[in-house]
């Protein structure tokens, strides 16, 4: 019996072998992939799980292919959820869990439509029911415009949604004290909802000047908070961890005083929501050493070294922000907002940049190929405003202001927010705090009156 011919290992593919040779010839590339990986990481919490996409591929190229294949980018959802100690998605819904929550239907450039769509999809992923407040007319031609009649019929049916008709809305460019006149406007009905407890958390992605004032008119303020504050989640180099910065916009100009107030706020809201068990609070600063900045900067840094109610860690530099570091960190509203508008900015320059590096000719026409899809993907992960909205802390009630741009993947995920903030006990602790401020306030007024 002849001997059994050694089976012939099958060889690669041409088109394998050709991507192959292009990765292996184009380091310059892969070392740029590289970079745009950490620098993406820091800048927009983009080194979470790497996902599939070219695995099949990258599989048969070499490890070194697959380093390069493999899509940089995230899930939000997932990764904020997941921070934030939620439930599982792929696990069943139980009904009596469910929080009642309720939605400025009207607020956003693209209102009601993607505001309706995200709270749809928001209800089937979440343990959640949204009471969704809207103008009528509007609301009936956007349900037949994306088609969504049968879906919400159905969420209706379930008892999942429930829609709350209101009166003329608040434009995007209307005066925030507008809000005192158009008492029947979403944003207002919608705050009452949570002032009269039918709901446990309020969202809008409406013009923030007046979310705020109507905020402050219905749900009034904390006792001993002089002034709310916006606070967003900014990504670290850890995937694992978020900063806490506040004030995003809300107070331009902001007192001494004020500043520890945001401190306070943010530690609550750090330990509670983001499950940081002792929150570092940093100063943003120009320099670390105590006598760096300006005067308010100065002064802050006193009042916040001298308190015992949270740990300060002390100043915080622009570099160190994004560091992981601090996991909150407290500065003036209009320093704030340039800060969260410059990390807007950073996906789209990245993608600019990238696009610009990588070779031309044939042979960059097939790596581009492959990147440039992650590549936007990176850019949108980057953008600020697909990671839902900032939590107004400082008043009676647990509140979400989402970005005027906002879609339905971003009112999905803002509404995941506002579970956790109202799941978490928050406001609790943030009573608590007002407690203490009060009780403060009236020993230091016995002991005038005694001397």
């Amino acid at each position: 019996m002849p001997p059994k011919e050694p089976e012939k290992r099958a060889k690669p593919s041409r088109a394998i072998r050709r991507l192959v040779i292009w990765y292996r010839r184009n380091a310059a590339v892969t070392s740029l992939v590289g970079t745009a990986t950490s620098a993406s990481t820091m800048a927009g919490s983009v080194a979470g799980a790497a996902v599939s996409g070219a695995g099949s591929v990258a599989g048969a190229a070499t490890s070194a292919a697959h380093t390069v294949l493999t899509p940089l980018v995230f899930d939000p959802l997932r990764r904020l959820q997941r921070g934030l100690g939620g439930p599982d998605e792929n696990t069943p819904i139980n009904d009596a869990d469910r929080l009642w929550v309720s939605v400025d239907g009207m607020g956003g450039d693209h209102a009601p439509g993607p505001i309706l769509e995200g709270c749809l999809q928001a209800v089937e992923r979440l343990p959640l029911r949204v009471r969704f407040v809207a103008e009528t007319r509007p609301l009936r031609a956007a349900v037949l415009e994306l088609g969504l009649e049968e879906q919400l019929n159905q969420a209706i049916a379930r008892g999942l949604i429930q829609l709350v008709p209101s009166g003329p809305s608040v434009g995007m460019d209307e005066e925030a004290t507008v809000v005192r006149r158009k008492r029947d406007a979403s944003i207002n009905l919608a705050m009452d909802l949570v002032k009269q407890g039918q709901a446990t958390a309020v969202y809008s992605a409406g013009n923030s000047g007046a979310v705020m004032a109507s905020a402050i008119f219905r749900l009034g303020r904390l006792r001993g908070i002089d002034r709310p504050a916006i606070g967003a989640i900014f990504p670290t180099r850890d995937p694992e961890q978020q900063v806490l910065v506040l004030d995003v916009g809300a107070n331009m100009d902001c007192k001494p005083e004020w500043l520890l107030q945001f401190a306070l706020l943010g530690n609550i809201y750090s330990h509670d929501v983001l499950q940081v068990a002792r929150p570092r609070i940093g100063l943003v600063n120009i320099g670390e050493e105590e006598c760096k900045g300006n005067d308010l900067c100065q002064r802050t840094y006193r009042l916040l070294a001298a308190e015992r109610r949270f740990t300060f860690a002390g100043n915080c530099e622009g570099r160190d922000i994004l560091s992981g570091n601090f996991d909150v960190v407290v500065c003036d509203g209009y320093t704030g907002n340039v800060l969260l508008k410059f990390l807007e900015s950073v996906g789209s320059v990245l993608l600019d940049v990238i696009k610009v590096e990588l070779p031309r000719g044939r042979r960059g026409k097939v790596g581009s190929a492959f990147l440039i899809n992650n590549l936007r993907r990176i850019k949108k992960r980057l953008d600020h405003a697909e990671h839902g909205g900032a939590l107004l802390l400082g008043v009676d009630g647990v509140c979400v202001i989402g970005h005027g741009s906002s879609k339905a993947l971003s009112v999905l995920s803002a509404l995941r927010l506002a579970h956790s903030a109202a799941n978490h006990g928050v406001m609790d602790d943030l009573h608590a705090l007002s407690d203490q401020h009060s009780a403060s306030g009236d020993a230091k007024a016995g002991a005038v009156a005694c001397g």
